[in-house]
């Protein structure tokens, strides 16, 4: 009989079975995807253990398994297969791929792949690595949505029975072809670009697989940074939201005369754009102007953006004919919410961008093609076409180290609820004042809050950030 903190795990180079001995730290399961140190925290057998519970909770026939390019990625791919396999259950591997490239290849699976898990750390340092998992709607399992049960099964030490045969492994060797024809198919690319220069940096991460075979169909020119894999990332980290990170896909923008620089993430779930003259774009503008392309064909069609992003998001979607709703952040519930409304696109202030064509899903290659059919449409540089959206100064995202999130949260509504013309609660706390905004979301993995803030001009900005900061002195931490 298995003991408490034990389960089977096949191993490959003895080839048979054997009672495994584990402790996982409940903290690993987030509000959105598993993640971790790895092999620290998460390592081979936390990922076999995942893998036989993800069987008993949701009772799969069969699983769609694929990884980013992380040391540990391999790894954590056999034993979660393994675990999975104890348990009857049939898996295709679709290999390296991007978060996208997942996402695709359980839609266009039609239903054949009951649950999908992408193996990933998306854009967390070299030392962490984890799952995303998707249903066979590709809505995911997160809070609310399973993952609260997966994690109580998964730290438990209670024994999952074996069932009488093992299941199979096959593998999905064309994924990336089909996926690459999909989009390019979809964005529906007219005309010549072989006079247009692009920089693209793929910060060593998955996208780098993908970039090749895409823009050999577009025929610009193209200024590579970082394409090939390496789950050290050597050269930067792959978070195109960090400013640092984007230094030399400016320079290379600038020296080279680009219409613009593209950065992805990771596992390519979030990109980021530098205009000509080397300005990063922030994602809820990027958002806006996706809307106005958007509802330039879709007139009065619904899109979704995030509570941090600024007013003038909401406006331009108005003034576009369309209808806006603020949404939380993450993209667990943006994907639901999508389903729910009928959206046909979503944006967040973190650069993930989410499109009906894609069942709700980030697809930053589309989002890529599309920026490129409007540079082609207005027949201006991109810095003309952003730059008149942005009607308020926004404080960006500024975190804050404190002891109790949530104290924090309730200690600064307290303070400001009687000035408020509007509270809300969606995510955190967001407060209207009329003339300015702020939101204050306590963050799923690290003791920190996450402050956004829009006011009128940059002097009243950075005078109520101030304020606010003043008022959390006593619970921030050195």
């Amino acid at each position: 009989m298995l003991e408490y903190g034990q389960f089977v795990l096949f191993d490959h180079s003895q080839r048979k079975s054997h009672a495994v001995t584990y402790s996982m730290n409940p903290s690993l399961f987030k509000a959105y995807d598993i993640r971790g140190l790895s092999p620290e925290e998460l390592g081979a057998a936390e990922a076999g253990r995942i893998g036989a519970s993800l069987a008993q909770l949701f009772h799969p026939t069969t699983v769609v398994v694929g990884h980013d390019m992380r040391m540990t990625s391999e790894e954590l791919e056999r034993s979660l297969v393994d675990g999975l396999n104890a348990q009857g259950v049939k898996v295709v591997r679709i290999g390296l791929c991007t978060t996208p490239m997942f996402n695709f290849a359980i839609a266009e699976s039609a239903g054949a792949y009951d649950l999908g898990v992408m193996i990933t750390a998306s854009h967390n340092p070299a030392e962490y690595n984890g799952f995303k998992i998707t249903k066979s709607d590709n809505t995911s399992v997160g809070q609310g949505t399973g993952m609260e049960e997966l994690r109580d099964l998964s730290c438990s030490g209670n024994a999952i029975l074996q069932p009488t045969h093992r299941g199979t492994v096959t593998d999905d060797t064309g994924l990336l072809e089909r996926y690459v024809e999909t989009v390019w198919a979809r964005s529906n690319m007219r005309g010549d670009f072989s006079e247009m220069r692009i920089a693209i940096d793929a910060g060593n991460g998955m996208e780098g697989i993908v970039l090749p075979k895409l823009v050999k169909k577009l025929g610009a020119t193209i200024y590579d940074l970082y394409w090939k894999l390496d789950g050290h990332f050597p050269n930067h980290e792959a978070n195109p939201v960090q400013q640092e990170t984007l230094a030399e896909l400016q320079e290379l923008v600038r020296s080279k005369d680009c219409a613009f620089g593209a950065a992805f993430d990771g596992d390519a779930d979030r990109v980021g754009f530098i205009d000509e003259k080397g300005e990063p774009i922030p994602g809820d503008i990027i958002t806006a102007l996706f809307a106005k392309m958007i509802l330039s064909v879709h007139p009065g069609a619904t899109i979704l953006y995030d509570l941090r992003s600024s007013q003038s998001v909401k406006e331009l979607i108005e003034e576009g004919g369309g209808t806006a709703i603020m949404c939380k952040v993450g993209h667990a519930g943006i994907k639901k919410q999508m389903r729910e409304t009928g959206a046909l696109f979503a944006g967040e202030l973190s650069m993930h961008f989410y499109f009906s064509e894609f069942v709700n899903c980030e697809a930053t290659d589309f989002a890529m093609l599309l920026l490129l059919r409007l540079l082609q449409r207005e027949g201006k540089p991109l810095s003309e076409i952003w730059k008149p959206l942005v009607r308020y100064a926004h404080s960006g995202e500024r975190n804050f180290h404190v002891s109790d999130p949530q104290q924090a949260l309730a200690l600064i509504e307290e303070r400001f609820e009687k000035e408020a013309s509007e509270i809300s609660h969606l995510d955190g706390i967001r407060l209207s004042f009329g003339d300015w905004w702020f939101s204050l979301r306590a963050s799923n993995t690290e003791p920190l809050i996450r402050l956004n803030l829009e006011a009128a001009n940059t002097e009243q900005m950075e005078k109520h950030v101030q304020e606010i900061t003043t008022c959390l002195a006593s619970l921030i931490q050195a």
